[in-house]
């Protein structure tokens, strides 16, 4: 696998960055502030969904992610990023509206296909606009600073709803959660038309062609670069596992023996350690490909270790794992952003979305085989090797290399 090296960040002109990163913060933590998010399971039970229409609704919403990631990145790159993140939140209101007029499993699986749809917009099209108006500013090199603290701030807009949820479900039951989630996509949108994008000068233009024109110049781009490539596939790799594992936490947790009550407290230690692992993102941007790999495996040794105690007390150290694997994620995706050289940027990314997905889409039928006779602390220990793997697959190669 080749990964390009990291930039050394530059400050560029701090004006700028600003008008872009005042704007960009607000949505990362507005995107994330949804109530809807720790009910809806709830609000399916209690509208009489069964289990596997339950599991059959979200699978719906990953397929749609799939089939929608690659097209919507090409688009991004032919049309606007900006447009595509406005409208994004704009999608996912509706659906969410549709859950509390109609709760229904038709109603909740357009809205599952409507939040599908908004990921698909989303993927891609931030990361090609941030990295482009940083670039711009002539501060390409601050995008693991920027985006780790994108990362984090929307870690909190998740413990923010967690908080939030309680008080106004008890005020208004699903109705008030609802309409709190559907304010929030409004607000989500607003932040997401504030973003600057200057892709509409002659230069530009003259790089972009139609939709299908985006797609092919992202397709010939990660085949013919291997440093392209190398960074693409590292994206899945290290977002992938984590990404599932972080939706059975709350399962890992109850399985220690803390009581309910203390359940969401010992996830804030979880939810902490992730957002400390994005805030880090600055200062570890010039962290190579050896130190990675160090990273990564050593995370995937706290996981395995935090699980395994089978305690509250392990949680510290699942807090600790997932603060390397934000820390990684975010690493990984400014390599990629670092190595893309041609127009169609989003496409690139959307690429590693769509690995991603899949990768994510397979760690689900892992944990639920893993499940059917273990407990759910070895799922995470059995789950926690690839990243050992992959840390010492990037030591060994570089070590080779050099």
């Amino acid at each position: 696998m080749t990964i390009s090296p990291a930039r050394a960040p530059g400050t560029g002109r701090s004006g700028d960055v600003r008008r872009l990163t005042r704007p960009l913060y607000c949505y990362a933590f507005l995107d994330e502030l949804v109530l809807l998010y720790p009910v809806y399971a709830l609000l399916f039970a209690d509208s009489g969904m069964s289990g596997w229409q339950i599991a059959s609704l979200f699978a719906l919403w990953s397929l749609t992610s799939v089939v929608l990631e690659v097209p919507s990145g090409a688009w991004a790159d032919a049309v606007s990023r900006r447009l595509l993140l406005w409208v994004g939140p704009l999608i996912t209101a509706a659906g969410y509206a549709l859950w509390i007029l109609t709760p229904s499993y038709l109603a909740f699986a357009a809205g599952f296909v409507l939040w599908g749809i908004k990921g698909a917009l989303g993927s891609g099209a931030l990361e090609a606009l941030v990295y482009e108006e940083l670039d711009r500013a002539g501060a390409s090199g601050r995008y693991a600073h920027v985006m780790g603290r994108v990362h984090s701030l929307g870690m909190l807009g998740v413990v923010a709803a967690m908080g939030l949820a309680g008080p106004v479900f008890a005020a208004g039951g699903y109705d008030a959660v609802g309409a709190a989630s559907v304010a929030g996509c409004l607000l989500t949108a607003l932040a997401a038309w504030r973003l600057p994008e200057h892709g509409g000068d002659t230069a530009a233009e003259d790089e972009k062609g139609g939709w299908a024109a985006a797609l092919k110049d992202g397709v010939t781009e990660v085949r013919g670069s291997r440093a392209v490539l190398g960074a693409l596939l590292l994206v899945p790799v290290v977002t992938g596992v984590w990404g599932a594992l972080d939706e059975y936490t709350p399962l890992l947790v109850r399985e220690t023996g803390a009581p309910d009550l203390a359940v969401p407290w010992l996830l804030l230690v979880i939810y902490g350690g992730a957002t400390l692992g994005g805030l880090l993102a600055g200062r570890a941007a010039r962290l190579g490909a050896v130190r990675l790999g160090v990273l990564l495996a050593a995370s995937g040794v706290a996981l395995a270790a935090g699980a395994a105690t089978g305690s509250p007390a392990g949680v510290a150290l699942v807090g600790l794992a997932f603060g390397g694997f934000q820390l990684a994620t975010v690493l990984a995706d400014a390599r990629l952003q670092h190595a893309i050289g041609g127009p169609a940027r989003a496409t690139v990314t959307s690429l590693a979305g769509v690995v991603t997905e899949v990768v994510t889409i397979a760690v689900f039928a892992s944990y639920a085989a893993l499940t059917m006779g273990a407990s759910h602390g070895t799922a995470f220990v059995v789950l926690s090797v690839p990243y050992v793997v992959a840390g010492v697959a990037l030591m060994v190669t570089r070590a080779r290399r050099a």
